[in-house]
């Protein structure tokens, strides 16, 4: 839960679903995070992931609170996938877009194939620097998405109070 007081001083809370990150890396459960933000790598059964989960799911949000609604509104794991799918494209290793996606114990090479849509028509509202940090956010392989300490510096908080 994301908390914002009428001085816009923005509270997290409600980590009832908080993780600790530890390396070495322990093997967790695929039932964090709520479904609508849920990263893909959890989505398609990794077990050992990283903080970059909670950068997808920052990235979901962020869309979010532009759009007015929500950005992949699954009602189930692989429906959620899906509409993930349908906005960034289906993910596949000899593209590029996810190298060692088809690795994952839940990945299907018989998931239909889109081509996804540019993150601008998704989120017209959304300025140059907003889609830039929002699709670094929304990177499916985890180790390309950016951090969170390098998204704070980010161009889109040069004017934000942080």
């Amino acid at each position: 839960n994301i908390l914002i007081t009428n001085e816009d001083v923005l509270k997290i809370a409600d980590f009832g679903l908080a993780r600790t990150f530890q390396i070495p890396m322990h093997t967790y459960t695929h039932e964090v995070v709520t479904l609508w933000y849920r990263a893909p790598e959890i989505l398609l059964g990794e077990k050992h992931y990283t903080p970059a989960v909670d950068i997808w799911s920052v990235g979901c949000i962020f869309a979010e609170l532009a759009r007015g609604k929500v950005l992949f509104r699954g009602d189930s794991e692989i429906g959620q996938l899906f509409e993930i799918f349908k906005v960034l494209g289906t993910p596949m290793d000899a593209e590029g877009s996810w190298p060692g996606v088809s690795s994952l114990p839940d990945y299907r090479d018989a998931f239909p194939r889109w081509a996804g849509k540019s993150l601008v028509q998704v989120n017209p509202q959304l300025d140059g620097d907003a889609i830039d940090l929002l699709s670094r956010m929304l990177k499916y392989s985890p180790a390309e998405r950016i951090s969170a300490k390098e998204a704070l510096q980010h161009p889109w908080f040069n004017d934000v109070r942080v």
